[in-house]
């Protein structure tokens, strides 16, 4: 048998500042969890996705540093339709979290727009355009 992807794990600064952002996009994370250093949820699909905090990982890996340079992963996040991709990403820059790309129509055939989260992960949003 193969390795199964299981869990998609991200490093945080700030965890309500980081779950508030994927409550926007849809994820059910509890209020109380905001005060937790490592939160995980089982999506729909059976994937899990967890965030830790910095000193969660300081706890095990003492001499972490932040990568720089740019981002080494992204989620991208499939919506019903190219206005759900503009409206999703209306509803989390409205919220004040950062543009990386304005929604457009691109050349591969979807409506395709990226948000960064509170630490700068760039997070895809798209659609089919037909």
């Amino acid at each position: 048998m193969s390795p199964k992807l299981d869990l998609i794990g991200m490093i945080v600064r700030s965890m309500p500042e980081t779950l508030d952002f994927y409550r926007a996009l849809g994820f059910a994370i509890p209020p109380e969890m905001n005060q937790e250093g490592h939160v995980e949820v089982t999506l729909d699909n059976g994937l899990r996705v967890a965030w830790d905090t910095v000193e969660v990982i300081h706890s095990f890996e003492p001499d972490w540093q932040p990568p720089s340079g740019g981002h080494r992963m992204g989620l991208a996040f499939l919506c019903s339709s190219p206005a759900e991709v503009d409206a999703s990403y209306a509803k989390l820059t409205g919220m004040g979290y950062h543009s990386h790309k304005a929604p457009f129509d691109a050349f591969w055939g979807q409506r395709y727009a990226q948000v960064e989260d509170p630490d700068s992960n760039v997070v895809d949003l798209f659609a089919p355009l037909s």
